[in-house]
């Protein structure tokens, strides 16, 4: 039913699905971080107050989620049922055979992990190993990653190379012709390539930590 506690509740699951509070959401989506707080869904004398169409789109966009999913969580307020993602090691994804030519996972050589929430079905997982990319991600984290979101500057990003690498980044600068990434970890040296060095980028949409 399309009423505003339903409405309120549907941001509440977009926001625990994508493993944010209510602030952080807010933050993620461009917004004041207490948009999205209890305090702010009635007024002092009980008026009760709707988000903005503007707030909801910037909420998918930032997540990643779809109009389809949002008003299902406003319809029955259940969280999408979790599907199963491949999943490999970062330091296995350089090899032959784990992407086709679009960086989309072949599947035949994953390992699988179940994860709710996400529309691409071309999402997969890596699982990091090492200290590179301290404090931000650790060893034994997974990250999920999304072939199909739009990279931006200041993204996580999961990059391969021409040739064979492949590396969990920041994208610090996109041109026409060049590619600057930031490493998390200060002791490991930022990278540049141009372009035709690039086979494909990906969005870090999530991390198990």
């Amino acid at each position: 039913m399309l009423n505003h506690a339903n409405i309120w509740k549907a941001i509440d699951q977009i926001a625990a699905v994508y493993a944010h509070s209510v602030s952080d959401l807010a933050k993620k989506s461009g917004l004041d971080a207490t948009t999205f707080n209890k305090s702010k869904r009635q007024s002092r004398g009980g008026k009760l107050r709707w988000p903005s169409t503007e707030s909801v789109a910037k909420i998918l966009d930032a997540t990643g989620a779809d109009m389809h999913e949002f008003m299902s969580y406003v319809e029955n307020g259940q969280k999408a049922p979790p599907r199963n993602i491949p999943l490999i090691g970062l330091a296995q994804a350089g090899a032959d055979g784990y992407f086709d030519d679009a960086g989309y996972p072949t599947r035949g050589c994953w390992d699988e992990i179940s994860f709710p929430g996400t529309t691409d079905h071309h999402a997969f997982a890596l699982e990091i190993s090492g200290d590179s990319m301290d404090p931000v991600f650790r060893d034994g984290d997974i990250v999920i990653v999304s072939p199909e979101e739009s990279v931006r500057r200041g993204d996580r990003v999961v990059v391969k190379t021409t040739g064979g690498e492949v590396m969990a980044k920041v994208l610090k600068r996109q041109t026409a012709g060049r590619i600057e990434l930031s490493s998390f970890n200060p002791a490991h040296e930022d990278r540049e390539f141009s372009t035709n060095e690039i086979v494909w980028i990906h969005r870090i949409l999530w991390a198990a930590q």
